[in-house]
This record gives C-alpha cells, sequence and structure tokens, in this order.
C-alpha cells in the first residue's frame, strides 16, 4: 500500500470513529436526562453518565491537567503515525490499530476540550466524557450487576478494541517500530 493509501486509511478511520462516537454522544445528551437507562436487550442498556476523570471515573489530578496530557498523546499518535508510514514498512493491520487509539482518544477529548462550554456547566478543557454503552452480563441472584459494570463510549471500544489487537497480532511490529525510532545504544545491547 502506498503512503498516501495509508494516510487516506488512517484519516478514514479517524473521521468514521470521530462521527460514531460524536453523534451517539451528542444524541444521548439531548435525548436523555442524566443517569436515564434504556434496556436494548437484558445484556445491554443505553445508560447516560458522565466521566470527570479518567477511565473509570478516577481522577487523580486537575481535569486541565488530564486534557492537557490527553492532547500532548494525541500529538506524539501523530507523530507515531508520521514515522511509519513515511520512514518505515508497516503492516496495515497495524497502522489501523494505531489510526484506531487516535480517533479514541481525540473523541473524548473533543468532550473534554468543549462540551463543558457548549452545554454551559463547565469551562474550556473542563468538560466531562459523556458515556452510555452498559454491559451488565453477568447479574446474581437479586439481579445486580456482578459483571461488567463499567458504562463506556464508542471512543473507548475503539481505544479498547485497538489495544487487544496489538497484544495479540501486532506486539511484534509494536516492538520493531519503536526500536527503529528510538534505536538501543550498543552498550545497551550486550
Amino acid at each position: 500500500m502506498t503512503k498516501k493509501k495509508q494516510s487516506w486509511l488512517v484519516a478514514a478511520i479517524v473521521l468514521i470513529a470521530l462521527v460514531l462516537d460524536q453523534v451517539s454522544k451528542v444524541y444521548v445528551k439531548t435525548h436523555f436526562n442524566y443517569g436515564e437507562a434504556h434496556e436494548v436487550f437484558s445484556w445491554f442498556w443505553i445508560t447516560f453518565i458522565e466521566n470527570p476523570g479518567m477511565a473509570f471515573g478516577i481522577e487523580w489530578f486537575s481535569k486541565l491537567l488530564l486534557t492537557l496530557f490527553r492532547i500532548l498523546a494525541v500529538g506524539l499518535l501523530g507523530w507515531y503515525i508520521y514515522i511509519l508510514i513515511n520512514k518505515q514498512k508497516v503492516r496495515v493491520g497495524y497502522l489501523t490499530t494505531i489510526a484506531m487509539v487516535m480517533a479514541g482518544a481525540l473523541g473524548n477529548i473533543i468532550d473534554c476540550v468543549f462540551y463543558g462550554r457548549i452545554w454551559n456547566y463547565a469551562g474550556w478543557f473542563h468538560g466531562k466524557v459523556v458515556d452510555m454503552l452498559y454491559f451488565p452480563i453477568i447479574r446474581n441472584a437479586a439481579g445486580e450487576c456482578v459483571f461488567f459494570q463499567p458504562v463506556f463510549n464508542i471512543a473507548d471500544s475503539f481505544i479498547t478494541v485497538a489495544v487487544f489487537l496489538i497484544i495479540i497480532f501486532y506486539r511484534k511490529d509494536l516492538d520493531a517500530s519503536l526500536e527503529q525510532i528510538f534505536p538501543k545504544k550498543k552498550s545497551e545491547q550486550q
């Protein structure tokens, strides 16, 4: 695949992911009340919550620092994708997974940067991430969910699926690309 086609592939993945993610978030935000849940199947619900922090609602440091860190991470992913396309031979599957991670991160950054201001509950860079996908797959006798409690969004799904694919199928690609970008010194190789 040519460099131009690889670039278009990355752009298409990011665009598709962002459209799916943002359309679903805006729909839930404008059609659901906070905390409202609708059962689609017994094992799948649409549940509107907002996440003020990182994964699983963890809040270790300020929202502004978290948002700026996310922006920096996406910038580094963009640089990494540029290196993959222009400096190395890269398998399409691996490039796709890296684009999926970048797309998911961008989707959540949009929430953090703009949503607080758009919906008038916080300033720029202090928005909450909209989550809505809930899979209470296993329940106990009382009907309480015992497995899978997190509520997440499409952007999170892109990131999670991509990371699993990298671990299972593209770990050698990741190692090789990082070795070419950051070669070990001769003393470290011994």
